[in-house]
């Protein structure tokens, strides 16, 4: 009887989440034979864009899930699916009160969403943001609740029974930035004049206040046979900044990070003294 290939399944909140964080690992992944899929919450509909990234849709949304697939492609993804909720946009923003904007819908109820395709796919490694979502957006903490969520209870067969079969996961990973980054750009931008409180394209990401937590490194992984692949997929993403992202700062901050990307693990429970690995598959034998 065959041996069963490995799946890994990323449940994230927009496009672009899957190249500008992960993206390497992923198409390492993916460049090894593993299955690896993307659950996709909402199709960036607050996302910035001008009339020339416009060009040829009816929509944001149209457009950035256009550039999503281009990146599916590049990365080798087999599958990307996609929840189907509102983009809710940055904290305080008007977007924030929309009806089908995933915040405005609770915890348990993307978790039988994203339950339906771990019991799909039967994924033995799951991925997903870190618990403040890596940079405090709103719904990157509320997909990472719900993944939890649905990890937690995907093998409870009272859990939302209309979306399968339990299926037990065999570990649950959250992607992480190395804090060192933080600090690091924290310092150069302050040094050079600019306000690490108000960083990215949109002025919107708080540096400083990302830089006072720090996640424990579990697995960090060595991306860089298929780091043209990430920088190819991240290109993808043009109207999100892409093309540029190695320029400037920072593409100074990308060039001197890029070559490793670093997860916590949440489940297997970390032991005491256990030795960080650079395998994610590594405890699933």
């Amino acid at each position: 009887m065959a041996k069963k290939k490995p799946v890994l399944l990323a449940v994230l909140a927009h496009p672009d989440d899957e190249s500008f964080g992960m993206g390497g690992t992923l198409a390492l992944y993916a460049n090894r034979g593993v299955d690896v899929h993307l659950v996709c919450a909402t199709r960036g509909e607050v996302g910035a864009a001008d009339e020339e990234h416009l060009k040829g849709f009816a929509s944001i949304a149209e457009m950035r899930e256009s550039e999503l697939r281009c990146a599916a492609g590049i990365l080798g993804l087999k599958g990307v699916y996609f929840l189907g909720y509102r983009d809710s946009g940055m904290p305080g923003s008007e977007s924030n009160g929309h009806p089908d904007a995933q915040i405005n819908h609770s915890v348990g109820e993307v978790a039988g969403r994203v339950v339906g395709y771990l019991r799909e796919l039967k994924p033995d490694v799951v991925l997903t943001f870190d618990p403040i979502g890596g940079y405090r957006h709103p719904d990157h903490i509320h997909i990472h609740q719900a993944t939890v969520l649905a990890f937690e209870r995907a093998d409870d067969p009272g859990f939302h029974p209309e979306a399968g079969k339990p299926f037990c996961p065999r570990a649950l990973y959250f992607h992480t930035m190395p804090h060192v980054f933080i600090k690091v750009a924290v310092q150069v931008l302050r040094l050079t004049g600019k306000d690490p409180r108000r960083w990215g394209q949109n002025g919107d990401i708080d540096l400083v206040a990302i830089a006072e937590v720090d996640f424990p490194t579990h697995a960090r992984i060595d991306i860089r046979p298929v780091l043209e692949k990430k920088e190819q997929a991240s290109a993808c993403h043009s109207s999100q900044g892409g093309g540029g992202m190695r320029r400037g700062l920072t593409g100074i901050f990308t060039r001197m990070f890029s070559g490793y990307e670093t997860f916590m693990r949440a489940f297997p429970a970390p032991q005491a003294g256990e030795r960080r690995v650079d395998d994610l598959l590594a405890e699933i034998g």
